[in-house]
């Protein structure tokens, strides 16, 4: 493989859940908008947990948008559709705000800004059920129905002034589809494809993930920056990646992979945390996971700012590679 394809790697933030619960006393977990709630009750803990996460050497934050569809924030806030596409507005403009400020207390560089990430959950975030981690919904719902779903959000986001879209713990084949035939919409997006995975093989609906991550990036080079896997134990992440890359000659025929897992440990369907090892120190394979070409590395759920400070450390002793 070509260690020097593509560019250098890039240090995304960690698990906002984790990170915000440090500024708010409200109980998030089992929330059905989770973080997104936020949006409505507290944007002070929002922009200060981008801070955190910037601080902490991260070149691209996400919005706390993962689970805050159109409807479910209609649902659960009792409020109209405008008020919601206001408040996923205001998702963008918190981390903005907090990127502004960060430069300006650092003094970097324009060239050097850290982006913004529209984060985008999948429709089973939205059902609140557990299903993001089976995909049971892919055989279920129509293609149609699940680009009419992610439209809103997508829209609001770029309008809003997000760099980037995260498309993130993505369940099923049916749903990658569906999300790759929207992209083209928006031609001048780009994006991210992460999946959800059962183990070191296979997507959570049961599909190959290597087969389905190489055929989703080959189907839009132009709009996806990288594929992988998110919200999952770190020792699944090497067997799932290994291999993309392996006989890659050129930089035009090198994916960029994104990966970012959890502490160790999972959700439950009623969207409690079972932690595996509670508080356990971070030990990542980070040199490993950039060889194999993991170009976007961040941290899930219970992956705090200081464990994103030393994954930029990390990283940073691999640099001269790139």
């Amino acid at each position: 493989m070509m260690e020097r394809c593509q560019n250098a790697p890039k240090i995304l933030d960690g698990g906002f859940s984790g990170q915000l619960s440090r500024h708010v006393s409200a109980k998030i977990d089992g929330d059905p908008l989770w973080t997104a709630r936020f949006l409505k009750t507290n944007v002070d803990a929002i922009y200060v947990t981008h801070l955190d996460f910037l601080r902490a050497g991260a070149d691209i934050i996400e919005t706390n948008t993962y689970q805050a569809s159109v409807p479910g924030m209609m649902k659960y806030l009792n409020i109209s559709e405008h008020e919601s596409l206001d408040l996923l507005n205001t998702s963008v403009n918190l981390a903005r705000k907090a990127v502004d400020d960060y430069i300006r207390e650092e003094s970097i560089p324009l060239d050097s800004r850290p982006m913004v990430a529209g984060s985008c959950g999948p429709y089973g975030a939205y059902l609140h059920n557990g299903s993001e981690y089976t995909g049971s919904y892919g055989k279920n719902i129509s293609r149609q129905e699940l680009i009419d779903w992610h439209r809103p959000r997508i829209k609001a986001l770029l309008n809003a002034g997000a760099d980037l879209l995260a498309f993130e713990t993505i369940p099923c084949v049916e749903e990658a589809e569906a999300i790759l035939e929207l992209l083209k919409e928006y031609p001048h997006a780009r994006a991210w494809l992460s999946f959800s995975c059962r183990d070191g093989q296979f997507i959570s609906d049961g599909s190959v993930f290597q087969s389905t991550a190489v055929r989703c990036y080959r189907t839009s080079p132009s709009q996806i920056v990288a594929v992988g896997v998110n919200c999952i134990d770190p020792k699944y992440v090497t067997p799932l990646l290994k291999g993309i890359n392996e006989s890659t000659s050129s930089e035009q025929d090198f994916i960029p992979l994104v990966v970012y897992p959890n502490r160790g440990g999972s959700y439950s369907a009623s969207g409690e945390w079972i932690a595996v090892q509670d508080n356990h120190s971070l030990n990542l394979p980070i040199s490993e996971w950039l060889d194999i070409g993991v170009r976007y590395i961040g941290g899930c759920c219970k992956i705090f700012a200081e464990d994103i400070k030393l994954i930029r450390s990390e990283v940073s002793r691999h640099s001269k590679k790139f």
